[in-house]
């Protein structure tokens, strides 16, 4: 029977898994992301003693995910302390011979909501994770999209809500998508994180669905996708896939709106938080 290897590599964690998809994960282990050597070392531990046929790696970014470049599976300017340069692919090469596919995380995770989550039976699935950052990923008739470098949803610009004089968090660009929209964004704005809200939730809820909307819009007037699968912790808030959806359609102003758009066009993840290593081991199948 074939297995596949799969490694959620994120800020705080790497999952690693042995498995198929949704309902096969097996012998599943979580590692604390600390140093490069430490965590990379777990890791090429745990599939050394697991053979498999291929490996998928879902991680965060930037990488360096064209298989002919020199960087190929490299982490590139990351602000995560230590890890930019990181090669991820040829620590996993140092312990298995097969074949090794990377991409991001949320490329990933829409690749795996269209296959078995949120998105089946869809063409073209967006999948956008709000959480500490913010970030997107899209999956065509089963691929991710990629080019010169993957796409970074999190860093367009968006529409200030009116009255809005918040700086924005990024430390990039300031008021991009990421920096209004994530939670980071939200603790700067509140001194508290989008769990610890109280009476402010509403206040809240509603600057954060107005630029959810403003990015989407943009993404849905350039790829065109079939749903917008929305998750990470601050798609936990009470109602923000409907509040978005409805502020989506109302910005977009009965341009091209098509009656799927209405309702339940932004969703939740059908795969939840297994989207991630289910992501990875996709990867690994497909080789995409």
């Amino acid at each position: 029977m074939v297995r596949y290897g799969g490694i959620e590599a994120g800020g705080t964690k790497f999952v690693c898994a042995v498995g198929t998809g949704p309902d096969d994960i097996g012998d599943r282990v979580r590692i604390p992301t600390t140093t490069p050597q430490d965590t990379l070392s777990e890791v090429k531990a745990y599939f050394a003693e697991r053979p498999v046929d291929a490996v998928g790696i879902a991680t965060f970014g930037p990488v360096e995910t064209r298989p002919g470049h020199d960087g190929f599976g490299t982490i590139t300017t990351t602000p995560k302390p230590g890890w930019a340069g990181a090669d991820l692919v040829g620590a996993v090469r140092e312990i298995v011979d097969v074949p090794v596919t990377i991409d991001t995380d949320v490329n990933g995770a829409a690749l795996a909501e269209a296959r078995w989550g949120a998105g089946t039976g869809h063409s073209s699935v967006l999948y956008v994770t709000v959480g500490t950052g913010v970030g997107g990923g899209v999956a065509i008739d089963g691929r991710p999209i990629r080019g010169l470098v993957h796409p970074e949803m999190g860093h367009v610009s968006v529409a200030r809500r009116p009255g809005d004089t918040f700086a924005g968090v990024c430390p990039f660009h300031g008021d991009c998508f990421e920096g209004m929209a994530s939670g980071t964004s939200m603790r700067a704005r509140w001194g508290r994180g989008p769990d610890d809200l109280g009476s402010d939730l509403d206040q809240a809820l509603a600057i954060e669905t107005h630029y959810l909307a403003a990015g989407f819009r943009q993404f849905v007037y350039t790829l065109a996708p079939d749903v917008i699968v929305m998750g990470g912790g601050v798609s936990q808030l009470r109602g923000i896939h409907a509040d978005t959806n409805r502020k989506l359609v109302d910005s977009m102003a009965d341009y091209a709106v098509q009656p799927e758009h209405r309702e339940g066009f932004v969703v939740p993840p059908g795969l939840g938080e297994d989207a991630g290593i289910v992501g990875a081991l996709a990867l690994a199948e497909s080789g995409a």
